[in-house]
């Protein structure tokens, strides 16, 4: 076969079946293009007066009317814009994607901007034919000496144009609609359109009804040129003003300078507010709020609301309302706000964004990945200013926000790196605290290690003794006769003698006695091995943190007892939150305020009491396991500082954190009972007088019973007891108070 080159062929009688029913997405959409093709007509005359190309007249006044005409089932729409002539009508009008607009823009590129240049593909005014069987225009071009044109089509490839009889410069288009799109020329429904797509174009909008015997009353000096008056009122009382019955005015539906085109200082707290409830129908005051605003290297400005959300009872849905040059595109396009944003109410105006054919949708390209990254550095950059500068507002707005911030930290590691360190967490206080604060928190042995000292508590947490280097005790008033000193009941004392360095005599050069330390093999190598320590990786700081401050409060109330302090965690976000900020710093570890009974809450211990407390763990592990019929709980005996904890249940973080996962990813039905069951330990107080009778009593008629009760009584402040358990736990209980009453 010969080679052979040549142009693609076009069928237009193809074309206008795809225009009708798969170039846009929704079907009222018309409205918008329609009209904006109104309000570049009329943008494109103000600039060719601003080039001194045409003069406009003294009394020139910008708008677009729509008027709908339920009788003749007519919708149409009227510019006072450029108009057109004949041979542009031909050129825009009947040659299809021939874009009036880009030719505008092409033509005055050195003199005039396309910043408010709506229309770019060409496409627009055929969305006509989707809800209309024949559509008419009427315009007269602004150009000296032009014709008035009328032209006709009723929506295949044939159209009909001859002179015409429109008299003011502009375009009148009419729609003769379909039987089922009669809705359209429904009053309420064309402003309900408008004011969906159109409330913030730049050019005044009307709305009318055709031949409306409608009438609003005014005062005389309300009185406008335009209008048509009917009749006087007279005043039933002397002191009463006279009024006038007119035709009802055509409404004003659009905004045309909304609050994100003006700089930022130029607005007041009143409007941000007031824009606020127009436009989201929302009267709960936000939070705060950020105003974008934007020239290089893109065009981009916005305002994005922080709402506040109960989020117990509302869903957290936001609301990103996205617009082109003042023409609304669609609500929460992914594309541009980044996801975690669209937990937010707001607008974003980028008159660069490369729109698909249609305008409801984007291109996918680079640029848009630019723009959604400059949003949420913007955020970023808001939020942390705040908490440096306005540190008080931030701590009291952060329960609201922190979902939103947290979320974004999960999804955007940019954002995460900007915010880290202004991620704030309340304490058990409510004290809100920066993550370097909380890793600044010193425990109760780095305190006491710093001033030389170590405190005892009594049974009820209160201090009650504390020991200073040379192991003097020094207690507290009136309360000598519970002190545990701080020698740990004299275990220490026993193993002195065995920390003690070994002297012995030497002679130095000259005879003399002399003391010499005994070099072992540890202390020779201490030199070799300091250096080797100071290269060591430090050990992640631990941060505690409570996950149910109810549930959790015994834990809370040591921790305060012993001068500690955790975090409060209760949101769902917070988990997934802190094993990221985890995987991101090896220095910070959480741990929640029970996974661990860290050496704070016990007693010193020199080694012989542990192996006896490691005997009685083993005796009493047997005993329990017996009473409980549970072969594999696990059982440890400590001595604690707090006399009147009996029991406590301790449950590994990772073990908590796999048995977590493991429910959150399980099927429904699906038995959690055993997950997570390994790491959790039974902690019994040697200092308690009802584990010391355990232990005494091991064949005791109530022995079973105590068992029993102790390991529900660390169960319910752990977690909630099981149905049968809390059955079991209540009845019991009124057993022991039977006991007791006899």
């Amino acid at each position: 076969m010969a080679a052979k080159s040549g142009n693609l062929s076009i069928n237009s009688e193809n074309i206008f079946p795809i225009i009708k029913k798969w170039l846009y997405s929704d079907q009222d959409i018309f409205y918008r293009e329609m009209i904006s093709n109104g309000c570049d007509a009329v943008t494109k005359l103000k600039k060719l007066d601003m080039m001194g190309e045409y003069t406009l007249p003294e009394d020139y006044k910008a708008r677009m009317e729509v008027v709908v005409d339920p009788e003749n089932k007519t919708l149409t729409f009227i510019d006072n814009g450029l108009g057109m002539t004949d041979d542009e009508v031909e050129e825009y009008i009947n040659q299809i994607a021939f874009s009036g607009a880009a030719d505008f823009i092409e033509k005055y590129k050195d003199k005039s901007n396309a910043d408010q240049i709506i229309g770019h593909f060409g496409l627009g005014f055929y969305s006509a034919f989707m809800v209309a069987s024949e559509v008419h225009i009427d315009t007269l071009s602004h150009k000296e000496g032009a014709k008035a044109v009328h032209w006709e089509c009723d929506g295949g490839t044939e159209f009909s144009m001859e002179e015409g009889d429109k008299e003011g410069v502009g375009t009148s288009v009419t729609l003769f609609l379909n039987e089922d799109c009669l809705e359209f020329c429904n009053e309420y429904k064309a402003r309900e359109v408008v004011k969906k797509y159109c409330s913030f174009m730049p050019v005044e909008i009307y709305l009318t009804k055709a031949n409306t015997t409608d009438t609003q009353t005014i005062s005389p000096d309300e009185k406008l040129e335009d209008d048509i008056v009917i009749e006087t009122i007279k005043p039933e009382k002397e002191e009463d003003e006279e009024k006038l019955k007119i035709r009802k005015r055509p409404e004003l539906l659009n905004e045309t300078h909304p609050l994100w085109t003006k700089h930022p200082n130029e607005c007041t707290r009143e409007e941000y507010l007031e824009f606020y409830r127009k436009v989201f129908q929302d009267y709960k005051e936000p939070l705060f709020w950020i105003h974008l605003n934007m020239d290089y290297p893109f065009n981009l400005k916005g305002i994005l609301y922080f709402p506040k959300i109960n989020m117990e009872y509302e869903s957290i849905e936001g609301m990103i309302k996205l617009y082109n040059n003042q023409v609304f595109i669609a609500d929460n396009i992914k594309e541009v706000i980044p996801e975690f944003l669209l937990l937010l109410k707001g607008v974003i105006d980028c008159p660069d964004l490369p729109l698909n054919v249609s305008r409801s949708a984007l291109q996918n390209d680079g640029f848009v990945k630019k723009i959604s990254e400059y949003i949420s550095k913007k955020v970023a950059d808001k939020l942390s200013g705040m908490c440096k500068t306005e540190k008080e507002e931030y701590d009291k707005y952060w329960d609201d926000i922190s979902p939103f911030i947290k979320f974004g930290c999960l999804k955007d590691d940019k954002f995460c790196e900007k915010m880290t360190d202004y991620i704030l967490f309340k304490n058990l206080e409510g004290k809100y605290l920066t993550l370097p604060e909380c890793l600044e928190i010193k425990t109760q042995e780095e305190l006491e290690a710093e001033e030389g000292t170590r405190t005892e508590t009594d049974e009820s947490g209160e201090v009650q003794a504390t020991a200073d280097e040379d192991g003097k005790t020094r207690t507290a008033e009136g309360d000598n006769d519970e002190t545990e000193t701080a020698a740990g009941d004299n275990d220490e004392t026993e193993t002195a003698a065995d920390e003690k360095e070994e002297v012995q005599t030497a002679t130095d050069e000259n005879g003399e006695a002399v003391e010499a330390e005994i070099v072992t093999d540890e202390t020779a190598s201490e030199d070799f091995t300091g250096e080797e320590e100071e290269e060591e990786e430090k050990e992640p700081r631990i941060i505690y943190y409570v996950t149910d401050e109810q549930q959790q409060s015994q834990y809370i109330q040591m921790f305060k007892s012993a001068k500690m302090d955790a975090v409060i965690l209760t949101h769902n976000i917070d988990q997934p939150f802190i094993n990221q900020l985890e995987s991101k710093n090896d220095q910070v570890k959480f741990q929640r305020i029970d996974a661990d009974l860290t050496e704070t809450f016990k007693s010193k211990t020199n080694k012989k009491t542990e192996k006896e407390l490691t005997k009685q763990a083993e005796k009493i592990g047997e005993i329990m396991k017996k009473a409980l019929k549970n072969d594999k709980l696990n059982v440890k005996v400590e001595k604690l500082k707090n006399k009147k904890i009996s029991s406590m249940i301790t449950l590994s973080e990772e073990s908590r954190r796999m048995q977590d996962m493991m429910k959150m990813y399980s099927m429904p039905g699906m038995d959690m009972g055993g997950y997570g069951a390994d790491g959790e330990t039974l902690i019994l107080n040697a200092n308690h007088t009802l584990v010391k009778y355990v232990l005494d009593n091991q064949e005791g008629e109530n022995v079973t019973m105590i068992c029993e009760q102790l390991y529900d009584l660390a169960k319910i402040q752990h977690a909630p007891l099981s149905p049968d358990a809390m059955t079991n736990f209540i009845a019991r209980s009124n057993d022991i108070m039977m006991l007791l009453a006899k």
